[in-house]
């Protein structure tokens, strides 16, 4: 059993596998700070200023007026909070986006590396063996010498 969890860990399809997910995991990063930093800020700036992510509904509790999206959660209140929502599908389809680019970039690779190499088209070099074979052939079918006098 040891041995088979050897052979299971030692796959490359494994090792490949964790690579993505530490990638993934850094990649998160990125998306999180691109969301936040810079998109978010333009929705908000085409709301009138207002904080895209903190954006809720109070559907049942007292929360004090203007109180942003922690201060309604640390309160207890029952909130719907569609602009966190809103922020994860932003996400989400970023992430995708850029995976579908990656795809198709790795894709292309295997396409270019799996296609044989242009193959220099043949050089005519003088007849060939079996072309002076048939000249002999046909020069002694005709009653003439196969040997061509030297000039």
């Amino acid at each position: 059993m040891i041995q088979e969890f050897k052979d299971f860990i030692a796959k490359g399809n494994v090792m490949d596998l964790a690579v993505g997910i530490i990638i993934g995991a850094a990649f998160t990063a990125i998306v999180n700070s691109l969301v936040g930093d810079l998109i978010n800020p333009v929705i908000g700036l085409v709301l009138g200023g207002v904080d895209f992510t903190s954006m809720y509904v109070v559907l049942s509790g007292e929360v004090p007026p203007g109180a942003g999206l922690d201060a309604a959660r640390e309160a207890g209140a029952a909130i719907f909070a569609y602009g966190a929502f809103v922020t994860a599908v932003i996400e989400f389809f970023i992430i995708a986006f850029v995976v579908f680019l990656l795809v198709k970039g790795v894709n292309r690779l295997k396409t270019a590396a799996e296609k044989p190499d242009d193959v220099a088209p043949e050089v005519k070099t003088g007849p060939s063996e079996l072309d002076v074979l048939i000249e002999i052939r046909d020069k002694l079918a005709r009653g003439g010498s196969a040997a061509t006098p030297a000039e």
